[in-house]
């Protein structure tokens, strides 16, 4: 390329407080940005501990801000320093200003959160507004039940961030499955730049991060907690089933999540050492490997999960968390109504003789494609052309930043 072509920047937020959906996510949305356009640079801004275990592509690098833990009330504490919170959002607010200031973006894109968390990303926003910088919000396919999401963007004021600091939102999923703000009231205007992209296609890996587990050439249900944090039940029911039923048979790998707690996880090892159908890992950054040779999939649901099953067109079995969020149980929910998975039902979760039955049959379940859905993964290339859009358009002269914030955050 020459070296007089202009090169872009792109800058993306993931706050990531829990688990690795946001993170992978953005890590998948910055691949296909920069396999898209080879003038595009892509960093990412994240909380997450174990960002450095993943493999980032050329022209995609992050920053690792200040991790942050959720408490049982709702309120947020540092993960590793001896700080008050007030001092750990401010530190990663100034990080997330100055990163900005310093990249110069030409588009933001700010994963889920329109303020950030706790209103961390407020004044970027207002600083990036007044240098003429397009600015996304990006939402997964469902948040939570409309009940619930409406009292808390309520509360944190995301209707006035949506109208006022926000050229576009994109929701990565379609609303025939689900419209994650229905039911939230929002002016026609901010409506209007809604965009659904579709779900985003995954692929494998060419390098991976660990050596594979080595499963051999027989066929094996792959059982997936995602980050872990909150998988225990979905890994209890699963080696409960092979404890009733050992003559199931397809191998099973669990994947107990680099989140599950120590304990737990030591606990789990001691059942699978008696189980010879059953091996397990902790961690593998490059779970869509292990999904492409699977037989079938057992997982909780999560958007990530969901958007690989769909893509490697896997019979799946979903066992849904339905705390603190209803997300994953949503999303199961419409996905089983559209012949897209089976879910386990709520009152046959802890019977380990229906959970045995549901894996025997799971490879012989109809994989997703049984029930194609128009556009159902083309949110990478939507993307694209959004992407496109935004640095096509010239930006306009810089404008001062307002003597104090218009936007309260609670």
């Amino acid at each position: 390329m020459s070296s007089s072509r202009q090169r872009y920047r792109i800058l993306i937020y993931s706050h990531d407080s829990f688990g690795l959906g946001h993170l992978r996510r953005c890590r998948t949305i910055a691949h296909a940005i920069v396999d898209h356009r080879p003038d595009v640079s892509v960093l990412i801004l994240s909380g997450s501990p174990i960002i450095g275990s993943f493999g980032f592509s050329h022209r995609v690098d992050f920053v690792r801000i200040p991790g942050v833990i959720k408490l049982q009330d709702g309120d947020y504490t540092s993960l590793s320093l001896d700080i008050g919170v007030e001092a750990i959002m401010s530190m990663r607010g100034n990080i997330i200003r100055h990163t900005a200031d310093a990249f110069r973006p030409d588009l933001f894109i700010v994963d889920k959160e329109p303020l950030g968390l706790r209103g961390e990303v407020r004044d970027t926003l207002m600083m990036l507004k007044a240098r003429g910088v397009p600015r996304v919000l990006g939402l997964r396919d469902i948040m939570d039940e409309p009940e619930q999401l409406a009292e808390e963007w309520k509360r944190k004021n995301a209707a006035a961030a949506l109208r006022d600091l926000y050229d576009q939102i994109w929701v990565y999923g379609l609303p025939d499955i689900c419209n994650p703000l229905d039911g939230i009231p929002l002016p026609q205007t901010v409506t209007d730049n809604v965009t659904y992209t579709g779900y985003l296609r995954r692929s494998t890996a060419t390098l991976s991060t660990c050596p594979l587990p080595a499963t051999g050439d027989e066929p094996y249900l792959l059982v997936t907690t995602g980050g872990g944090g909150d998988g225990a039940s979905l890994v209890d029911c699963v080696l409960s089933a092979y404890e009733h039923d050992p003559a199931i048979p397809y191998k099973a790998l669990l994947v107990l999540g680099p989140f599950m707690r120590s304990a737990l996880q030591a606990e789990f090892m001691e059942r699978v050492g008696r189980l010879r159908q059953i091996e397990a890992i902790t961690f593998e950054a490059n779970l869509e490997n292990l999904m492409a040779s699977a037989v079938g999939v057992v997982a909780m649901g999560g958007y990530n999960t969901f958007c690989e099953i769909l893509s490697f067109d896997k019979p799946a079995l979903i066992v849904p968390r339905r705390t603190p969020r209803l997300e994953q149980f949503i999303r199961a929910s419409r996905a089983e109504a559209l012949g897209l998975v089976r879910m386990v039902p709520p009152d046959r979760e802890r019977d380990p003789a229906h959970m045995a039955a549901m894996l025997r049959a799971l490879p012989q379940q109809p994989p997703p494609s049984t029930a194609p859905m128009p556009g159902l993964l083309d949110g990478l290339s939507v993307i694209g052309e959004r992407v496109d859009g935004c640095l096509a358009v010239p930006r306009p002269a810089e404008t001062p930043l307002p003597r104090r914030a218009t936007i309260a955050m609670t």
